[in-house]
């Protein structure tokens, strides 16, 4: 029976929707694809439990080149299982073998009960906001030492200091162009808070307020005024939350809000674009989760600069051993873009027990070490979904064809084992599995930037170690609502993350009742 008007094109379209969906499903590796050898584990691309293609694969390792092997192949595994792995496969009875298990989520249970408040105390404690406390006082005392007495001051409080940064947080929920706007009478006023704390007061906390007030002898890095703070940041991800086993290096998207764009002066505009440091992380591809924060500053025109940094691959390369220096002996799979990836990096990860899959580019990527003749596009015209592979014992090279050229080296995926990219007016692409789970995984972390960058808190200081400071505050809020997403609070009342926002700032200001009875 022939179907009327655009019914079967648009059937079509949500079957390949629903096929893509399904296949990235799948591509979660650390949820439920471990277990004993049978259907449930057959299908995991990283291990494989045919002892011929291990052999196979034995025989590669022993070569000095890269062996050729043209695609697309067979269907199936052709993937030895990594030294770091076999070692740690345990045989069952009946010849069953049981891979290490990825427990992926929070490590305490939260209460139906918890507050915003609760959540955003995981990674920013009491204990913490004291310290902002006393370091804040002490800083206003020398101050006045060295320029005279403010008669204005007094010594700032735990329930003024928690309202301050409640007043900053706005910001990321309602994009005012300042945040003195609070107290104002234009179109971003906010009487509902602004009783809270007077506008004098405020500027007095936000002029001395401190994490470090004074220098020690033993700080020597740029960021010594911020460090205590990024280090208790680091301790909560790691202590509150256990990432999937697949996980993206990159740069968080963090953009002027259009609002400043608007209101800024071209000059301005300039001068805001500058910022002296760069902020990669470490981030679950499965939850969107930031594990881990890196921090690097522009501390002058040498070798360990901002503008070398992005010109140089191997310091790309030093910022990806920082982030993954927690990550030794966990059989992590790391998605890397083309400044970070490199042969001699993944190499290195690999003795570590980490396992990378990497966007290759001629001009941007390390290229030691590897093929020239594959680092250039062949003569000879090729069609959509062709590709060629390059082996060297658990290291592929993979250049994959798709209206451009696009080149990916991993020591995680089978090259043999084939994949799809899946679009709207084109259908299924085929490619190798690699190139499926890269794409299925950054595609994530584009929609987490599109979702959660716009909560970035718009306070843009002067000072550097601010502006590092209310970035990771904000990356730290966002990370809560990611957990409380994942607790039986969010079950009992499901709040937006801009709803999630605004509880947290009343609870700061004290307009909410945290109690757990409430």
């Amino acid at each position: 029976m022939a179907e009327g008007g655009g019914g079967g094109p648009r059937r079509k379209a949500l079957s390949l929707l629903e096929a893509a969906r399904s296949r990235y499903e799948s591509l979660q590796i650390s949820d439920d694809v471990f277990g004993e050898s049978g259907q449930d584990s057959s299908g995991n691309p990283f291990y494989s439990t045919s002892a011929d293609s291990r052999s196979a694969s034995s025989q590669d390792e022993d070569e000095e080149q890269l062996a050729a092997a043209e695609g697309p192949g067979p269907r199936g595994r052709g993937r030895c299982v990594p030294r770091a792995v076999a070692a740690e496969r345990q045989q069952v009875p009946g010849g069953a073998c049981f891979f290490p298990t990825f427990v992926l989520g929070p490590t305490h249970k939260m209460p139906p009960t918890a507050s915003a408040m609760d959540f955003f105390q995981l990674f920013v404690p009491d204990n913490v906001l004291k310290n902002m406390v006393v370091q804040t006082n002490m800083y206003a005392r020398k101050y006045q030492e060295r320029f005279g007495k403010d008669d204005a001051w007094m010594d700032v409080t735990l329930t003024e200091m928690k309202a301050f940064l409640g007043y900053m947080i706005s910001t990321s929920i309602h994009h005012c162009e300042s945040v003195l706007s609070i107290w104002s009478s234009g179109f971003y006023s906010n009487k509902s808070i602004a009783l809270i704390m007077t506008q004098p007061r405020f500027e007095k906390i936000l002029k001395y307020f401190h994490i470090v007030a004074f220098r020690s002898s033993q700080m020597t890095h740029g960021l010594y005024k911020i460090q205590p703070f990024l280090d208790s940041l680091q301790h909560g991800f790691d202590s509150t939350f256990r990432p999937s086993q697949t996980q993206v290096l990159h740069e968080p998207l963090i953009d002027e809000d259009p609002v400043f764009i608007a209101t800024c002066t071209e000059r301005e505009l300039r001068k805001r674009k500058k910022r002296k440091f760069s902020l990669w992380v470490r981030q679950c591809s499965s939850t969107g989760f930031i594990c881990q924060i890196y921090v690097h500053l522009k501390e002058g025109g040498g070798a360990d600069g901002l503008d070398a940094l992005k010109n140089k691959p191997q310091l790309h390369s030093m910022v990806a051993k920082s982030l993954c220096q927690n990550a030794s002996g966990k059989n992590y799979i790391i998605f890397t873009g083309p400044s970070i990836t490199s042969l001699n990096l993944f190499e290195e990860f690999e003795k570590q027990e980490i396992y990378c899959c990497g966007l290759l580019s001629s001009r941007k990527s390390d290229c030691t070490g590897l093929p020239p003749s594959m680092l250039h596009n062949p003569d000879t015209p090729q069609s959509r979904g062709q590709y060629r592979i390059k082996m060297r014992g658990n290291m592929s090279l993979i250049c994959w064809y798709n209206k451009g050229h696009f080149r990916f080296l991993t020591n995680a995926y089978s090259p043999v084992q084939q994949g799809v990219i899946i679009k709207r007016k084109s259908g299924e692409i085929p490619c190798p599995l690699a190139v499926e789970a890269f794409a299925a995984h950054l595609s994530y972390i584009c929609k987490y930037d599109d979702k959660y960058s716009k909560y970035f808190i718009s306070h843009k200081p002067n000072k550097t170690w601010q502006q590092v400071f209310w970035f990771t505050i904000s990356i730290a809020i966002n990370n809560a609502y990611i957990l409380y997403k994942m607790s039986d609070a969010y079950h009992v009342k499901r709040y937006s993350r801009a709803q999630f926002g605004e509880r947290l700032i009343k609870e700061l200001l004290g307009l909410e009742d945290t109690s757990p009875s409430h």
